[in-house]
């Protein structure tokens, strides 16, 4: 949990999550321009200041979207990553579908498995949300293996799913609940 002085909504040993700001803007788009390689094909987040503006001002601004930034600790918050939970409907449905990404000198060090922890406890605590999906492409191993080591289930399969990056693609569902985080069981593996 943050120090009452903390920058962070939730933290971990190495990076805590906070809320976008407008004013991440030049750090955002600089990420993301250096991980364009990373990235492609399977997502195309804001790479210049007009786009990030109006990336960040639905996630500010719509009720039915909340956007985290990963950040490191140890570098005095440097953005390692971002998760966007989209679609939030609450009610008796309470639920919502997650986005991520890491950036290219942060990937393959586990700040993203750390950072996506911290979401879902946050969305299940402060949230209130009941569940939370994530729906990946097939053949994105490194968002499959982050997803499972986070305790996310498949529940199964939607051809021609999203439209991404001029086709539809399909996508694997993947899902976790807060009974399934509370019980302990693949949300608590270390992978």
């Amino acid at each position: 949990m943050p120090h009452s002085d903390s920058p962070y909504l939730a933290e971990g040993p190495h990076v805590g999550i906070r809320h976008f700001t407008y004013e991440d803007g030049a750090e955002f788009t600089a990420r993301v321009r250096e991980s364009k390689e990373l990235h492609h094909p399977w997502l195309f987040p804001p790479d210049s200041a007009g786009a990030y503006t109006a990336y960040a001002g639905r996630l500010i601004e719509d009720p039915s979207k909340a956007g985290f930034l990963v950040c490191e600790k140890r570098e005095e918050g440097a953005v390692a990553g971002f998760v966007n939970i989209n679609n939030i409907v609450e009610g008796g449905f309470q639920c919502g579908a997650l986005g991520y990404g890491a950036f290219a000198h942060a990937a393959g060090r586990g700040l993203m498995r750390e950072g996506l922890d911290l979401v879902v406890g946050y969305a299940f605590r402060a949230m209130r949300l009941h569940r939370l999906e994530i729906n990946v492409q097939p053949g994105n191993a490194a968002s499959i293996a982050l997803a499972r080591r986070c305790g996310f289930r498949l529940e199964g399969f939607s051809p021609k799913m999203i439209f991404i990056d001029g086709a539809w693609r399909d996508h694997e569902r993947w899902a976790i609940t807060t009974e399934m985080r509370a019980s302990g069981g693949s949300s608590r593996r270390r992978g």
